[in-house]
């Protein structure tokens, strides 16, 4: 075996391979501090040309590699485990923007691209790129897609995997597969690129990729709403979506428990309507043309829908700074519930309710101090369900069962948008079918044979 660092030093220069502690240590510790794992080193490539010569190297040599974008992943998906000689890939290196088509609404970025930089890279060209998180400050393109990343408007636009045109990939013998096409329409046998979208990293190292872009809106409200409890969020949206149509991009319930503990968190924090409501809805209106059509339309829907009994109260943005202030409670209840047996599901959006009564029931019979947090984009299924207090993280397992059962009752997926790195890696057997593993089994195969990407993720 060559020396490894030395030789990936040659490759990306000596400057970016990483082998000290207080270096590498970031790259080696997942954000929810839950997972960390020895490695070889950490090496930065800057091109796509390096990121192949490394995977080469390794390859050649039995090396495992975990490719890392952002590291803001919830499910120790990014970070090595130490189980086997292991050499972190940061591609935050590879981050130029290489092209941005206006007329046929597409950007093509390298995958250590940030995301809030991706948007910037669309509205200055008069367009939008709809993947909007909570991390999307320091989380990169390439970790978005790898995860198939969801977020706040996928109720109108999808999922990130829905925004991919083409990509560029770099396989686990090193061979670079380029399909870059910016294309809607392309009947030409298997859509190879699905493969890696969802993949974790344990397929291939996307590297690149085209991405749709819209039509920037001209026009935006955002409203705070409170309703009596998650079956009458349900019929809201139904509601609004019949009288908004398209215009409605963002849809998020919380529960008063998250609102509470950000307001704890975050004294600073003002409550968005007088009076405590067990339940709040926070909802995005998008669209072109004037605002004040726009702000008519809405304020019309919700006084019809506060007439008919659909809503308790409504509070609409009355400028920029409000609106970002209400989403920054929305974006605040992960931090301020850090610590506890964090879910992400998904069931269809009719079921939500009873997913959120089931669990809860159930978890309050096992646990009678149980503190469900209950949040996230109803609009589509996906319900971030986090559990505390504290102390049940021993009981995590116990949790977990109670939690996934339910999920599995109701029809439903144990990972809506995080994905399933470590965390969720022994669950997934049981979750799909013997049929599903045998083909994602079939499929890693395949492409990996020597098990060298991501290693100890997914399956």
């Amino acid at each position: 075996m060559k020396d490894i660092p030395q030789a990936l030093g040659r490759i990306v220069g000596p400057a970016n391979v990483l082998t000290s502690p207080a270096d590498t240590a970031a790259y080696l510790l997942d954000w929810r501090k839950q997972y960390s794992g020895a490695a070889l080193c950490v090496a930065r490539p800057a091109s796509t040309d390096e990121v192949a010569r490394s995977v080469t190297l390794c390859a050649e040599n039995g090396i495992a590699i975990v490719p890392q974008g952002g590291n803001t992943g919830l499910c120790g998906g990014s970070v090595p485990t130490g189980k086997r000689p292991e050499v972190v890939l940061s591609l935050s290196r590879v981050n130029r923007v290489r092209a941005l088509d206006a007329l046929n609404n597409t950007i093509t970025v390298e995958a250590g691209c940030v995301l809030a930089a991706v948007q910037d890279a669309a509205a200055r060209a008069g367009r939008f790129f709809p993947v909007s998180l909570a991390a999307e400050g320091s989380c990169q393109i390439g970790g978005n897609l790898s995860t198939n990343a969801g977020g706040v408007n996928v109720l109108r636009y999808g999922t990130a995997r829905e925004q991919v045109l083409g990509l560029e990939v770099v396989l686990p013998n090193g061979r670079v597969l380029d399909a870059l096409r910016g294309l809607r329409k392309d009947n030409t046998g298997y859509d190879v690129k699905q493969l890696f979208l969802g993949a974790e990293g344990t397929l291939g190292i996307i590297t690149a990729a085209v991405l749709r872009l819209y039509p920037a809106p001209t026009a935006s409200a955002t409203a705070w709403l409170a309703v009596r409890d998650p079956e009458q969020a349900v019929g809201l949206l139904s509601r609004l979506r019949e009288g908004l149509g398209d215009r409605l991009s963002a849809f998020e319930l919380i529960s008063n428990a998250c609102l509470e503990a950000v307001l704890a968190y975050a004294p600073a924090t003002r409550q968005p309507l007088p009076g405590p409501h067990d339940w709040h809805v926070l909802a995005e209106f998008a669209d072109s043309g004037p605002a004040e059509a726009l702000r008519e339309r809405v304020e019309r829907v919700l006084g019809e829908a506060s007439e008919a009994g659909a809503l308790v109260d409504a509070a609409i943005a009355q400028s920029v700074e409000q609106a970002r202030a209400f989403w920054r409670i929305r974006e605040t209840i992960p931090e301020a519930q850090f610590t506890n047996v964090k879910h992400d599901i998904s069931v269809a959006v009719s079921r939500t309710p009873e997913f959120i009564r089931t669990a809860g029931r159930a978890l309050a019979q096992a646990y009678p101090d149980v503190r469900p947090y209950a949040f996230g984009h109803v609009g589509d299924g996906n319900i971030h369900y986090n559990v505390g207090p504290e102390r049940l993280m021993k009981e995590r397992s116990g949790v977990n069962r109670i939690v996934y059962d339910t999920v599995a009752q109701l029809g439903g997926s144990i990972s809506a948008e995080h994905g399933i790195g470590q965390l969720k890696r022994e669950e997934l057997i049981g979750q799909k079918s013997p049929v599903e593993i045998e083909l994602m089994r079939a499929l890693k195969q395949a492409l990996d044979p020597r098990g060298i990407m991501n290693p100890g993720k997914v399956l």
